[in-house]
């Protein structure tokens, strides 16, 4: 056994530095913390000739910590895992402790002068019971919740990660088309970050999403929503930091089946069109969804155990998930039906080598691949039923907005104790994924695009005779991410220092083109007889129905690199006071399709800085406050869509019939000249133009503060005020008009061969300087425009929050946590997204393309849920049977109405704060509240050693199925009324139930 002398140094720690509570829900950090260890610490009152043993029960790894004088003792950068603590004295062991490290977070283990004997508590399998550990941490500063594996078994919550993330406050669903994303703190759902033992694995493209792994390999699952330190960066939302399980000197085996049957889940709602339309279509059947609901299993086996004893160790656990069974209906205007298995493959490999007990080696292989092939028919509304084979789509790795990156990943991490103060940790980590996207229809037919917003009944509109619309991933498109961390960690005197680096390398090969080369989009001439936007436009004479062609490409090679360096020091100030300061110096960059940097940040510093009060000193009442400022990237996606050879292709026609095959038209007769949207003519724009000079990075600031108060041993409650304030975002700007007032008055004529991209990165709501050849002389001009010359309004994204909770520790029986939090997030500009029309451009929304559509922008944005109330545990109410309980009630997010602005120049369509005068964000109404009431069940039958569990989950108790968002445009973009203003775009999941057979044993 290598022993760590510990007591080279006096540790003058008081109950601040020491008392952290240890909750089943609740963990912090403890003193400078690698972001997938954590910390053993604590004092004992008779520290003479004594010494700290520590344990980890599974593995064997152990360390001697010898007390000096004061008594008090730290042991960092642990595994998570289950630990027995011993104070030793002379040889004999006076009394022992069993405790849990959780992630991220410090346990206090102390010991009375008056401990005489060994107490123990037991955290093995899912038999858990509590412990006397305070229930407050009064050494951290940041907002946190810790679910272990044992809580996400006995919480009837459903198997994923946003699932849990939506336990911890402040935390809602994202819009649908997002494909099941959370938002924290009232950011967009693509400015959080995800991390799997230490390795960032959010979708590099777009920031939506996360690779996964086998949900029950998941050991311990940490959600920080606010205040958390300088090791984290490139979020201003949240982050989601997993560790896995790992083996013990133990073999373990199980395997399981969830089993969520079609027949025991109620009928989606359908979708009707709204009755106000005015159109023939008003109340009739949009969306038949009936038999939009599948058979759900999931099959999955680990095992774990020694390779070496008390040396190399070895887990591996596989998930098989299939949905199948299938009647699903699209909508009334596609008339397609559809099945077909979804198939999710993951695995996850860990081996852990304690090669001493001062150096640690973990190696960890992640598998996550999604299939996708769906048949794809014909179907008749007339008689609701199934018709003929059209064709198939087979998806790898795409999901909803390509939410899901999957891939596979490998993670080396080496921890090495070398001093007593002296602690370093090193990580790097590897992913690739393949996206596939391929469409077949009937054989040697070119099927475009067909949208058909004639007034007609809708059994005469047509249809694409493809089987799916919109945008395809372009062939070969994947992604790969290289990932490396080092920290050092050091102590001296009253401060815990610890300084690292963290940088990361994202390229993808990815875009999206148009299905079938064209969307044609079939209109009723306005009135008027002319279109919005097209001023060159005539329709002609006895003319009733016009088509617009619309062709979109858009692909090529991207890379961001992101470095950042911190440095942070827990310093205790006195007996009661600890201060944390911390500093994050960030810098990005994002190279072009042809590998060229067209957008640079440097020296992006964020402080952090916290200081928290143990008010009585005994860890009872604790008062914290802290501040900070967090940056995020360029997506990948920006140099796609803004960097690369882009087209956006616009033309009106009449024609004299429809094809009966494709639904094309025939004999397109332009009545149009062709419009560039933004100039995107398929040519790459010049690196140097395309944005801003001297460029702000995307930023956020963070206040907080807050008290909790121990009531007794087993309840707490506390209180804190959020306020969040976004600073700088990055956007593109497409409006043409500053820079041609800016060249008159300096007296410059812009050729009409001067390379002047469409749209411009820039940061909106202050002054730019854009660097363009306007007189294509080869010199470029230093085009300065001031916030006036640009006419955007000032910026605006605050969220505001009160969070209450109480909360009721584990008892041997029950655990339970109920919190309400009351939010306001408000301003002109969502972030990266625009959930109102479900953009996917992060960072190149349309909002401020033109000052025009910043009109009436300012009010309640998308996650705006202002009353939010989760409550949720469990009651052991025998060893064999369990109980459990989770409960959501949230208010309805704020309903917009977006609709043309005349004159529409720039071809902007519904896209306005104005349906027939001045409509301001969030002025029409809120969608009504939703509330989730799940319930489980467990038995686990004595005659097996409780080793086989039988459970049953119910979600949805109540079926209530509530309006999630809504289509919120009011026009069609030539500007007649929407029919589907109004029309519901999801619902709240209908009520099912989940049938679990699972068997634990070890040999």
């Amino acid at each position: 056994m290598n022993v760590l002398k510990y007591g080279s140094r006096p540790f003058r720690r008081t109950a601040l530095a020491t008392a952290l509570g240890v909750s089943l829900a609740c963990g912090g950090v403890a003193h400078a913390q690698s972001n997938a260890s954590g910390v053993i610490f604590g004092h004992a009152d008779d520290a003479a000739g004594a010494t700290v043993h520590i344990v980890n029960v599974d593995t064997g790894l152990s360390r001697d910590v010898p007390l000096p004088a004061d008594g008090r003792f730290r042991a960092t950068s642990l595994p998570v895992g289950h630990y027995k603590v011993s104070l030793e004295r002379n040889g004999t062991t006076v009394a022992t402790r069993d405790v849990q490290v959780n992630i991220g977070s410090g346990t206090d283990v102390s010991f009375a002068a008056a401990a005489s004997a060994a107490t123990a508590t037991s955290l093995e399998g899912v038999q858990v019971t509590g412990t006397a550990l305070p229930a407050i941490d009064v050494s951290s500063v940041d907002s946190r919740t810790v679910l272990t594996a044992e809580q996400l078994q006995r919480i009837p919550v459903a198997s994923n990660v946003n699932a849990a993330a939506l336990l911890a406050p402040g935390v809602v669903s994202g819009d649908s088309r997002y494909g099941g994303v959370v938002s924290f703190g009232g950011a967009s759902a693509a400015e959080n970050q995800y991390y799997i033992n230490g390795f960032a694995v959010t979708n590099p493209l777009t920031g939506l999403g996360f690779a996964t792994l086998p949900f029950d390999a998941i050991d311990q699952q940490q959600i920080l929503t606010g205040g958390y330190g300088a090791e984290y960066g490139r979020s201003t939302g949240g982050v989601v930091n997993l560790t896995t399980k790992r083996g013990g000197n133990t073999w373990k085996f199980g395997a399981q089946v969830q089993w969520s049957p079609r027949a025991l889940k109620a009928d989606p709602r359908n979708i009707y069109y709204p009755k106000t339309s005015g159109n023939v279509t008003d109340g009739a059947l949009y969306q038949y969804r009936k038999g939009n609901k599948t058979t759900d299993t999931l099959y999955g086996l680990y095992f774990s155990g020694p390779l070496i004893k008390d040396k190399l160790f070895v887990y591996a656990a596989a998930d098989v998930v299939r949905q199948d069974g299938s009647d699903g209906v699209t909508n009334v205007l596609t008339q397609t039906s559809f099945d077909g298995p979804l198939k999710a493959n993951h695995w996850l490999g860990k081996i852990d080598w304690n090669i001493t007990d001062s150096h640690i080696l973990e190696l960890t292989g992640i598998g996550d691949t999604n299939l996708n092939d769906t048949t794809i028919y014909s179907y008749d509304y007339e008689t609701l039923s199934r018709k003929a084979l059209i064709g198939s789509e087979h998806q790898k790795n795409i999901g909803t907005a390509n939410s899901t990156p999957g891939g596979i990943m490998y993670i080396g991490k080496y921890t090495g104790y070398i001093t007593d103060s002296l602690t370093i940790d090193a990580l790097y980590g590897h992913s690739k994924t393949d996206h596939v996207d391929n469409v077949s229809g009937a054989a040697g037919v070119v099927c475009p695009n067909i949208v058909d917003n004639r007034n007609v009944p809708a059994a005469q509109k047509r249809v694409s005779c493809a089987p799916v619309q919109g945008n395809l991933i372009a062939p070969g498109a994947q992604d790969k991410v290289k990932n490396w961390r080092f920290d050092v960690q050091y102590s001296i005197g009253d401060h815990d220092l610890r300084v690292g680096i963290d940088n990361q390398t994202a390229e993808s090969y990815g875009g999206l083109a148009v299905q079938g080369g064209a969307l044609w989009t079939y209109s009723t001439p306005p009135a008027s007889g002319t279109v919005s936007g097209f001023p060159e436009l005539a329709i002609p004479p006895g003319s009733t129905e016009i088509v617009r062609r619309q062709i979109f490409r858009a692909a090529g090679n991207v890379k961001v690199e992101q470095e950042a360096q911190f440095i942070e020091d827990h310093w205790q100030i006195s007996q009661n006071w600890l201060a944390y300061l911390g500093l994050r110096n960030e810098q990005f960059k994002n190279f072009n399709t042809d590998g060229v940097v067209f957008v640079k940040q440097r020296h992006q510093l964020a402080p952090r800085l916290g200081v928290t009060w143990d008010v009585f000193g005994d860890s009872t009442l604790k008062i914290y406050a802290n501040a900070g400022r967090y940056h995020l990237a360029i997506p990948s996606n920006v140099a796609i869509r803004g960097a690369g050879p882009q087209l956006f292709e616009r033309q009106y026609f009449t024609y004299s019939g429809i094809d009966p095959t494709t639904n094309a038209p025939i004999n397109p007769t332009p009545i149009s000249d062709i419009h560039y949207a933004n100039g995107a003519d398929g040519s790459a724009p010049d690196p140097k133009t395309l944005s801003a000079k001297n460029l702000s990075a995307y930023y956020q600031d963070e206040y907080i503060l807050g008290f909790d108060k121990q009531l007794s041993t087993d309840w707490t409650i506390g209180a804190k005020a959020t306020y969040r304030k976004l600073k700088s975002v990055i956007d593109d700007i497409c409006d043409s008009r500053p820079i041609e007032a800016w060249a008159e008055k300096n007296n410059v004529t812009i050729s009409p061969d001067a390379e002047i991209p469409g749209c411009l990165l820039f940061n909106p709501g202050k002054g730019n300087t854009f660097t363009i050849d306007l007189d294509a002389d080869g010199r470029y001009e230093q085009v300065k425009l001031t916030k006036e010359d640009l006419g955007f309004p000032d910026l605006k994204r605050k969220y505001l929050a009160l969070n209450l909770y109480v909360e009721h520790q584990f008892n041997n029986q029950f655990y339970g946590r109920a919190e309400y939090v009351w939010s306001h997030s408000f301003g002109n500009s969502e972030g990266l997204l625009k959930s109102d029309i479900g953009q996917l451009d992060p960072s190149v929304t349309q909002d401020w393309d033109y000052p025009e559509l910043m009109i009436g922008s300012n009010g309640p944005l998308p996650s705006d849920r202002r009353h939010q109330l989760k409550a949720y545990g469990f009651w052991q109410a025998t060893p064999e049977w369990l109980f459990g309980a989770n409960l959501s009630a949230m208010s309805g997010r704020p309903k917009n109405c977006l609709g043309v602005r005349d004159p529409d120049v720039y071809q902007y369509g519904s896209s306005y704060f104005y349906c027939d005068g001045e409509a301001p964000r969030g002025s029409r109404g809120r969608l009504p509240w939703t509330y989730q009431l799940a319930l489980s069940a467990e038995y686990r039958p004595a005659m097996f050693n409780h080793d086989l569990s039988l459970k049953v989950d119910v979600f949805n108790l109540f079926n209530q199925q509530r309006e999630q968002n809504i289509d919120e445009t009011y026009q069609t973009a030539d500007g007649t009324l929407s029919p589907t203003y109004g029309r519901p775009l999801s619902f709240s999941v209908p009520r099912s139930f989940r049938l679990t057979a699972r068997y634990d044993f070890s040999l």
